[in-house]
């Protein structure tokens, strides 16, 4: 297990924001901003950090990974093909009625996906669960869930904060992908979610804010994690990202939660991001 593919991870991150792109726009299927703020963690985790192994994915000691953001599924979809879990040919029929890649995944729709998600503030308690069951049979994997800034408005996810700390699992990291905006605002306007990692701190937890669009921050901030097993305290890495990154006109603007890309759009997208 272990390693990802080789090449330039930040190359790998702006071809995937490409194919994303062209799903969005062949699917007619929203949430394309909140697809593209993340690909810069999922890329590092499943290149360098995840221990996976597409020939054996329901290996018992392989890491788990939840996406808790379930509305950006393209961007894990296309993660995981590149990874090798299934052909990336796949991805054309994404969203059409004979495909399992839906708007958001379904159980063990293929190989990569461990649990359905998309309904906000149940991939945290789940990743709990995950990591308790972990503990009580004296396995060391770890499990690592990926959240949106706008998830934390749900108190599912610090009521499993706070069981998290109180079982010490300190083989859990929460990543969370704070690119400022919800479906109707500013994430800040919303809730007042801020300091986050200071009430993650305060539940019990270690944590730290980071750049997660920086692939070497992203890798550190990993590495920090892994290295807090044995600590007795879950870690929460706080990533600020941007909503649309990588293309200049979907960048920090909320249209892109809901908008569907052009077929010119989609030429000038691939163009802003070097591809052909």
């Amino acid at each position: 297990m272990g390693g990802g593919p080789a090449g330039s991870a930040r190359a790998v991150a702006d071809a995937l924001r490409g194919r994303v792109i062209g799903m969005s726009h062949a699917a007619k299927a929203p949430h394309l901003g909140s697809c593209l703020s993340c690909l810069d963690l999922l890329t590092v985790l499943y290149a360098s950090f995840l221990q996976v192994d597409p020939r054996r994915p329901d290996d018992p000691d392989r890491d788990r990974f939840i996406l808790s953001k379930g509305h950006a599924a393209p961007a894990l979809y296309a993660v995981l093909a590149h990874r090798g879990f299934f052909p990336a040919g796949l991805l054309d029929g994404y969203t059409r009625p004979d495909s399992p890649l839906e708007e958001h995944p379904g159980p063990r729709c293929v190989p990569g996906v461990e649990v359905a998600t998309g309904s906000l503030g149940h991939g945290l308690p789940i990743g709990v669960g995950m990591a308790l069951a972990a503990n009580l049979a004296g396995r060391r994997h770890r499990t690592v869930v990926l959240l949106s800034d706008g998830e934390c408005n749900e108190g599912s996810v610090w009521e499993a904060a706070m069981y998290a700390a109180a079982r010490r699992l300190d083989r859990l990291i929460a990543i969370i992908d704070v690119n400022k905006w919800q479906a109707t605002g500013r994430s800040a306007e919303v809730m007042a979610l801020e300091p986050l990692p200071q009430k993650w701190e305060a539940f019990g937890w270690t944590a730290m804010r980071i750049d997660g669009h920086d692939h070497a921050a992203i890798a550190a901030a990993l590495a920090r994690a892994d290295a807090a097993a044995g600590t007795g305290r879950p870690f929460a890495i706080v990533a600020d990202t941007v909503k649309g990154k990588g293309v200049s006109f979907m960048e920090d603007d909320n249209n892109w939660h809901y908008r569907i890309p052009t077929a010119e759009e989609v030429a000038r997208a691939r163009q802003e991001l070097g591809l052909p």
